[in-house]
């Protein structure tokens, strides 16, 4: 598929059961490892995270790859999946106009720092609709919202591309941690419907995001990561 050739359709539709954040969002810096830095407003814990671990597996998982982030806000792992050579990264979330000329704005601002032979698109996003082919679906801080879960597993069943080396980052902090149980059902649905998972780290925080926020500190300071996979009898089918 070549760079100029990549369309997103109409898979980027108004989603339902998903609500737009309610707060005007702050602005910060995430420092790469490299030392670059890249503007964002949001930058939750799980997103910094997924960053990181992007950018440290940059050659084997992201260059030259498709990769979408949904739920992205600030849009921190698209920016870095899109300056270490993706081929060409889909930056989504809800289809609020003011959310996504945010994320284009912090798009627009890295512009400088991302290859010329990357391609970084904004869109709104419906979880679960149109299907399309990407190498990697980036899921920071989405399983929290665990009514949606059917339509999550949805998304990565029609995004995700059949081939082995595809894969599913699914990377959350419980900042409710009393609803933990009802985000870890995520992963036995996704494993009754045709993935395999596997925990890739549990990384404690300095500290916590919301210092105010009531339930178990140690929780809402751990990065839970997983990657998921299509099991092989999924792609045995599809041969």
């Amino acid at each position: 598929m070549a760079d100029d050739d990549f369309e997103t359709g109409d898979l980027f539709q108004d989603p339902e059961g998903y609500y737009p954040p309610e707060e005007q969002p702050t602005f910060a810096e995430h420092q790469m490892l490299s030392g670059q830095t890249v503007r964002g407003n949001l930058l939750w814990n799980a997103g910094r995270t997924s960053a990181h671990y992007i950018e440290e597996r940059a050659d084997t998982l992201i260059r030259d790859k498709d990769v979408l982030e949904i739920g992205a806000a600030a849009g921190v792992p698209s920016i870095v999946s899109a300056i270490m050579g993706a081929r060409t990264t889909v930056m989504t979330d809800y289809p609020d106009v003011d959310l996504v000329q945010n994320m284009q704005y912090n798009a627009d601002l890295a512009a400088d720092k991302i290859q010329s032979q990357s391609k970084l698109h904004v869109e709104g996003y419906k979880w679960g609709s149109t299907p399309a082919s990407f190498d990697v679906l980036i899921m920071a801080d989405v399983v929290y919202a665990w009514r949606e879960h059917g339509n999550l597993i949805k998304t990565m069943q029609m995004a995700l591309k059949k081939d082995p080396s595809a894969v599913a980052l699914v990377i959350f902090t419980p900042y409710q941690p009393w609803l933990l149980p009802q985000t870890e059902k995520f992963f036995p649905l996704a494993e009754s419907s045709g993935f395999t998972v596997t925990k890739i780290f549990e990384k404690l925080m300095g500290d916590v995001l919301f210092e105010d926020d009531p339930g178990d500190e140690k929780l809402r300071r751990t990065v839970f990561g997983y990657e998921l996979r299509w099991a092989p009898d999924q792609l045995e089918s599809n041969a």
